[in-house]
Parts: C-alpha cells; structure tokens; sequence
C-alpha cells in the first residue's frame, strides 16, 4: 500500500506523487481511491486500491536505473524492430503497458529512430509522443527535476540519432 506523498508510476499515464487517499461511491459501490497527481500536464488520476496491483502501479525507480534508461536510449546501433507496422504497434503498446522504464525507453527511442529516418504513422507519432510523456514523467520525479530540463536532455541524445 501505498501513502500519501509516494511517487507512483501508473503505466499508460506516467508518474505522479499521491496526493490524498479518498473513499468514493461510484456506481453504488463505495471504493478506496489513490489519487496522484501527474507533473506532465497538472492532470490528477484517481487509482482503485483494491486493483492497483492488476493496473500495475509501482513506486518510481531509483537514481541507479536513471543510468540504464539513458543507456538504452543512446545505444541505437542494434535496434531489431518489425517492419510490419502493425506487430511494430503491438510490440510496443506491450512495452508501454508492463511499466518497466526500460522498455518505455526502448519505445521512445525506437520511434524517435523510425521517425527520423523514414517518418512515422499518426498511430505511431502519437505512441511516441505518449511514451516520451510517461518517461519524462518519471524521471522528472527520480531527478527532482522539471519537464523542459528533461527535454532538453532526450533532445541532446537523440541529435546524435541517424537521419
């Protein structure tokens, strides 16, 4: 369980800080509710307690991993990635949804490749704009730090990105 004041990650939203543990009546049923917070947009998330386990809500990773997820996204010398478009989408919707910050890294940077070097879907742009949200997100909240500094930084690595 988690309190209040914790930096949580809710895959498929991004990182937050729970802000208030609340009880709600929705649909006659009276709940427990997480309600967090996202830096990236001032939007607040209401997360059931009873299934933050199933929606895979974790706490946010520590300073370490922040190494491991700019490795990841400068090493772009052995990307394997579909050339169907559709298994692409579906491998990296996967990769969002785990949670796993490595893997959203992965998606940001294979997209931010792709895009570059022969353009993206509008399916495809929107997961990326997606993707890059959730990690920049949490790693706003891992290096207590503020969404244009995060920015600027991916920025530096993907200019060094094949066109």
């Amino acid at each position: 369980m988690f309190n209040v004041g914790d930096k949580v990650v809710y895959p498929m939203h991004g990182a937050g800080i729970i802000e208030a543990i609340e009880e709600k009546e929705i649909l006659g049923a009276t709940k427990k509710y997480y309600v967090m917070r996202l830096p990236v947009g001032d939007m607040k998330v209401m997360i059931p307690i009873d299934s933050c386990t199933q929606v895979g809500l974790r706490e946010i990773v520590c300073q370490e991993m922040v190494e491991q997820v700019f490795d990841v996204l400068q090493s772009h010398d052995q990307i394997e990635v579909s050339a169907n478009w559709n298994r692409r989408y579906r491998d990296h919707l996967e990769k969002i949804k785990s949670g796993n910050i490595l893997d959203v890294a992965e998606v940001v940077r294979n997209l931010t490749i792709r895009d570059r070097v022969k353009g993206l879907s509008t399916g495809e742009r929107k997961m990326l704009e997606s993707a890059r949200q959730i990690l920049i997100s949490e790693l706003i909240l891992v290096k207590n730090s503020n969404h244009d500094e995060i920015a600027s930084e991916l920025e530096v690595i993907f200019n060094d990105y094949p066109e």
